[in-house]
């Protein structure tokens, strides 16, 4: 049966209006076009920065801090996406959502597409290493994961919970840059950021359960399927209790708790209003993790400033 969302590219937009024909297939390939994974990939950064920093006075270096993580996330995420896109060339092209993708409809090779991903991480390594020795390091280990997430799902059913681990490394860089180390704040963020993953990613693998079951590809919204709504309230409950405790590490004031609350009025509307079967609203759903990390974020900062 095909998924009735079909292609999961748009058309019609910047890269049609905007870019020569031959620069296309690149700017979809690296999700230039669909900037929610750079928003889900930089907010934990940005949460963690913003945890992090004691000194709000000093405008220009917070600026910095956020631009230089915002850069970032975006190039790293197109690398990442080329590395996922090659590796998954074969299963994309029996998927209906995927089959159109640039590498399994033909657009770009697979040379091409190494060549590109080469680019994008000089870039990311540029950024990088305009912080300290540690956050450098640091950044550097999180290539581990990046190169073992797209096998997993050939393997477990929780490939979720590696994408977390992958995707909320910058809980753990954003202190860095800040103070230099790792301390128990950001790794309870980071644990936080791994449950918020493990909610958003099962709603998006919802679109694909009927083909990914069909051709072997594993997910928790296979693994979950009987009781999916129950499990999303687990994995989003966790996530609101560490946010909060991350808060209370470094002593928030009031303010964040109430952009906290928010955050969890949103994360509980994102699972009871969840239509599951429906490939559209479970898109929707993923994609509205923007506003849920943007009240986070809010709180975090109103809770230092105020």
């Amino acid at each position: 049966m095909e998924n009735q969302s079909a292609s999961d590219i748009p058309r019609g937009n910047w890269v049609d209006t905007w870019l020569p024909k031959s620069a296309r297939p690149y700017a979809r390939l690296a999700r230039f076009d669909r900037p929610i994974g750079t928003w889900l990939l930089l907010f934990p950064c940005w949460w963690s920065l913003a945890l992090a920093i004691e000194d709000w006075t000093d405008v220009k270096t917070v600026f910095w801090l956020f631009f230089l993580f915002g850069i970032g996330a975006k190039i790293m995420r197109g690398a990442g996406c080329c590395l996922n896109d090659i590796a998954d060339r074969d299963f994309d092209a029996g998927v209906a959502r995927t089959k159109d993708r640039p590498i399994p409809s033909g657009q770009i090779t697979v040379k091409q597409a190494f060549i590109f991903m080469a680019f994008l991480s000089a870039i990311g390594l540029t950024i990088l290493l305009q912080f300290n020795w540690f956050a450098i390091g640091l950044g550097a280990a999180s290539l581990i994961l990046v190169a073992v997430y797209p096998l997993t799902k050939r393997f477990t059913y929780w490939p979720q919970f590696v994408l977390g681990l992958t995707f909320n490394w910058g809980a753990l860089l954003g202190w860095a840059a800040v103070r230099g180390d790792i301390q128990l704040p950001a790794v309870v963020l980071y644990i936080a950021g791994i449950f918020w993953t493990l909610g958003y990613d099962t709603i998006y693998a919802l679109q694909d359960k009927e083909d990914d079951a069909i051709i072997g590809i594993k997910s928790t919204a296979l693994a979950l399927s009987g009781n999916v709504r129950f499990w999303l309230y687990v994995f989003y409950a966790f996530t609101i209790g560490l946010m909060g405790v991350s808060g209370w590490l470094v002593a928030l004031s009031w303010p964040f708790y109430v952009g906290l609350g928010l955050t969890a009025l949103h994360g509980i509307w994102q699972v009871s209003d969840l239509k599951t079967e429906d490939p559209f609203d479970c898109l929707a759903k993923f994609k509205s993790n923007r506003l849920f990390s943007w009240l986070f974020l809010g709180g975090i900062v109103a809770g230092q400033i105020i």
